[in-house]
């Protein structure tokens, strides 16, 4: 079948910004499929880690990752996270832990792994349609997608709404390493070679700061 007729909605921003719960909300709205693409480099580090694969014997352990990399993802229940499904168990509780995405983070600023996961996220596009959420998915991934969102949000905001998650997850957060964190996560974000963190030439920009979940899914489907 011919990718061309097969339709996209990105959805990129800074982390924070609210990209999985509307990637989410809409993916179950529309009874689209769903692509995590930032659960995908984090089930990739998780895989690493499994396995013992340091970042640079990744290439030489490169056709067996590829081989046992099987990444499904079920947009669950609103409220509760996206699932991960890796090589048929659920890992969603092991993959979103902060010792993951610290190591995620180095892992997404390097060109060999970008490369890796690019066909893997592309695989994600099938009938009858795809919200990708990201960073890149508008810029880089799915720059052909008919409909790119990008969202953003205060970053005080921002923090606020992680401390709310990783408190409901049984973690006790400071406030201000967290935004410490998140302006460092920023920067590196924008500022990497590849794949910096920015809107589409014709994405649509729109800031959650004041806006809820129901709010936003309103204001994107008018673009539908």
């Amino acid at each position: 079948m011919n990718n061309q007729t097969i339709p996209v909605i990105t959805i990129d921003g800074p982390s924070g910004a609210g990209k999985g719960t509307i990637a989410q909300m809409l993916a179950l709205d529309l009874k689209w499929n769903i692509l995590d693409s930032g659960a995908l480099y984090r089930t990739l580090a998780y895989f690493m880690l499994q396995q013992h694969i340091e970042l640079k014997d990744f290439e030489e352990n490169m056709l067996f990752i590829k081989n046992n990399f099987k990444v499904k993802f079920d947009p669950g229940t609103i409220g509760e996270p996206v699932k991960v499904i890796f090589n048929n168990d659920d890992i969603t509780k092991k993959v979103r832990t902060e010792d993951i995405a610290k190591k995620t983070s180095d892992l997404a600023t390097d060109p060999l792994i970008r490369e890796f996961i690019r066909p893997c996220q592309r695989d994600f596009m099938v009938q009858p349609g795809l919200v990708a959420d990201g960073r890149d998915m508008g810029t880089v991934i799915f720059n052909d997608a008919k409909l790119k969102i990008f969202l953003t949000a205060s970053i005080e905001e921002r923090a606020k709404r992680r401390q709310s998650q990783l408190k409901r997850q049984g973690s006790e957060v400071n406030m201000r390493l967290l935004l410490q964190e998140l302006e460092e996560r920023d920067k590196k974000d924008k500022e990497r070679k590849h794949s910096p963190l920015k809107p589409a030439d014709d994405s649509v920009i729109i800031d959650t700061s004041n806006i809820d979940p129901v709010g936003v899914i309103k204001a994107i489907k008018k673009f539908l």
